[in-house]
């Protein structure tokens, strides 16, 4: 299967964008002071699930990205 261009391109873009999002949202779970997903110190369910949900999103963004980038690659062999 070939993938065109404009999808390539979003793919990668979706990987990248994955990527700076869901990092941000770490860097700003682990500062939480508003005690949701910290308590006394202590990690909690919400911060448990959260850190899932970005772990998921890093390999789903990875798998996504690189997808866009080989089919990018192929396009340029083609060309």
């Amino acid at each position: 299967m070939k993938l065109s261009r404009p999808v390539s391109w979003f793919l990668l873009a979706f990987g990248v964008w994955s990527w700076v999002i869901w990092v941000t949202f770490v860097k700003n779970l682990i500062k939480d002071s508003s005690g949701l997903a910290f308590d006394d110190g202590d990690p909690t369910a919400y911060f448990w699930v959260h850190l899932l949900l970005a772990v998921v999103s890093f390999v789903w963004g990875t798998v996504i990205g690189v997808i866009g980038l080989r089919g990018l690659r192929a396009l340029r062999r083609t060309s």
